[in-house]
């Protein structure tokens, strides 16, 4: 067995994935016709779900279940694309980590908006200028990202999906020698999580940290600046042809950033993995124990809550609040229908999808 036959035979295995991707493809066409005929949605997570799980549970070869899910999401997103071509907003600017969850759920050929704020996600896929919205929700060392959260009881959208990524920062420069750069350009925070990368690698070096407004500024900067680096996001380094000197530079690799994917009027079939998010505006909240008394339901009916945040109802003089609720289950287990039919007046139903963990 020499390199050239493996090359041979690895030639050989690549025709034959092509015939099979392009014989899916015509399946797919076709799947398309009957769901416009229907007005069906293309996107559908409990369905992609449902696929990735029964290759993660024949696989007997060298794949694990990150890179079937990495290989197959990308199918996906190009069998979508042929379905119906949609397109998708998402909190820029390029390169950003929100652009790097819009890719890990719709793929690298979707059309793609960058906006400015949350809001004008929000209001993008409020007026049908786009199909999808992405946009950040929590983050697990900072916290969540209030104005999303308040911009979910203000919209009348629902929860699609969501996406979570692991916060990898990369050292990218055009330098070959750290003690040559004299500026490093980054968001605040990425300075922050990656400082001990920055204490090892430039003690005693005349490094200036630079703070700019987003990481792929960073990048931007440091492609076109010479004798200058920027911490940020491998997309935002390939975006703008910027080396990556040094990859996973951030101090504790447990970082993660949950995403939600937002629609008008969607709604996902049961998967057996799901997750709801509720709004409460209850009533009374100023009597003792109405909060109390609405929460011991799920637990009386078994439900696991995994989430609840309060906000201010910023309404009158008042201190009163409205909840945002994480549950375990699809709305249409029985258990939950039940609770929902009985508060129909205080609980507004988001959306339940596919449960990442």
């Amino acid at each position: 067995m020499t390199l050239e036959s493996l090359r041979t035979d690895i030639d050989a295995l690549d025709d034959q994935l092509l015939t099979l991707l392009n014989q899916r493809m015509e399946l797919v066409r076709k799947v398309g016709e009957l769901k416009r005929t229907t007005n069906t949605v293309i996107y559908r997570p409990e369905r992609e779900k449902q696929i990735l799980d029964r290759l993660h549970n024949q696989n007997d070869g060298l794949l694990n279940r990150a890179a079937i899910e990495a290989i197959f999401l990308e199918i996906f997103a190009v069998s979508r694309n042929l379905e119906l071509p949609e397109r998708v907003a998402y909190l820029g600017p390029e390169g950003s980590f929100t652009h790097q969850a819009a890719e890990s759920r719709f793929g690298a050929m979707s059309a793609y908006m960058a906006l400015p704020t949350i809001r004008s996600v929000f209001e993008s896929v409020e007026t049908g200028r786009v199909r999808f919205g992405v946009v950040p929700i929590e983050n697990n060392q900072e916290g969540v990202v209030s104005e999303a959260i308040d911009l979910l009881l203000e919209k009348d959208l629902s929860i699609a999906a969501e996406a979570q990524i692991p916060v990898h920062f990369t050292f990218a420069t055009q330098t070959e020698n750290l003690a040559d750069i004299t500026h490093i350009y980054s968001k605040d925070i990425a300075f922050r999580q990656c400082s001990k990368f920055l204490n090892d690698s430039f003690d005693g070096l005349p490094a200036q940290l630079v703070p700019v407004e987003s990481t792929s500024k960073a990048a931007k900067l440091a492609g076109q600046q010479p004798n200058t680096a920027a911490i940020c996001s491998s997309i935002a380094a390939k975006l703008f042809d910027v080396p990556v000197l040094f990859d996973n530079i951030e101090d504790s690799d447990l970082n993660r950033t949950r995403f939600l994917i937002l629609a008008k009027d969607f709604k996902n079939q049961p998967s057996g993995h799901d997750k709801t998010t509720l709004i409460a505006r209850l009533s009374n909240t100023e009597s003792p124990g109405v909060l109390a008394r609405f929460l011991q339901e799920f637990n009386q009916k078994g439900i696991n809550l995994t989430k609840i945040e309060s906000r201010p109802l910023r309404e009158g003089t008042s201190f009163r609040f409205w909840f945002l609720l994480e549950c375990e289950g699809h709305a249409s287990d029985p258990a939950l229908h039940d609770i929902l039919a009985r508060h129909t007046s205080d609980v507004k139903l988001l959306g339940s999808y596919v449960r990442i963990v």
